[in-house]
């Protein structure tokens, strides 16, 4: 948040400090058109952009939460031609996020660059989640995610057979000091 939206000169800047002092190899930008021009900057000068249209988290709270994009089809030519000004301006991706599978889906059939889905469309060219969500951490994941795992609970269930094990003594045992 805030690491490109004051200006063009700022958000190259800090792209060119991700990349020579977080050792990052590229990096992502969320908004279409109205930051095209720094995604064309950033990359003419050598670093990779990916973009991010559709739910954008770090402008939820002007969104008015975390919404799914798209619903509405009269919004569809917003979207598309966010998505169209980021490929033009040089991203090599675009993540589609919140985005109604339609939307997504044809998205993906009018730009040559791939689509990254996060809750839109299995017909993106990718698939991503958060892994927390996935891995079941997040008690109230988002629609889109299917949970793969129970972590949470398992986690929990550690960490109160610890705390059990301490209060009663058993833990540590011989085999767990230095003698």
């Amino acid at each position: 948040f805030m690491s490109y939206q004051a200006s063009v000169d700022f958000g190259v800047a800090n792209a060119g400090r991700l990349v020579k002092e977080g050792g990052a190899e590229a990096v992502k930008l969320e908004g279409g058109k109205r930051h095209a021009d720094l995604v064309a900057r950033i990359t003419e000068i050598g670093i990779p952009v990916m973009g991010h249209i559709g739910l954008t988290p770090q402008s939820s709270h002007v969104m008015g939460g975390f919404k799914t994009q798209g619903r509405d089809e009269d919004t569809w030519a917003f979207h598309e031609a966010d998505a169209k000004a980021v490929s033009e301006a040089g991203a090599f991706a675009i993540v589609l996020e919140g985005m109604v599978d339609p939307l997504a889906a044809k998205i993906t059939k009018s730009i040559d660059i791939p689509t990254i889905a996060i809750g839109a469309s299995a017909d993106c060219d990718g698939q991503i989640l958060v892994l927390e969500d996935m891995l079941g951490l997040n008690p109230r994941p988002p629609k889109f995610v299917k949970v793969y795992g129970d972590l949470l609970n398992e986690i929990e269930n550690s960490v109160r057979r610890y705390a059990e094990d301490v209060k009663d003594r058993s833990f540590p045992t011989e085999d767990q000091v230095y003698r």
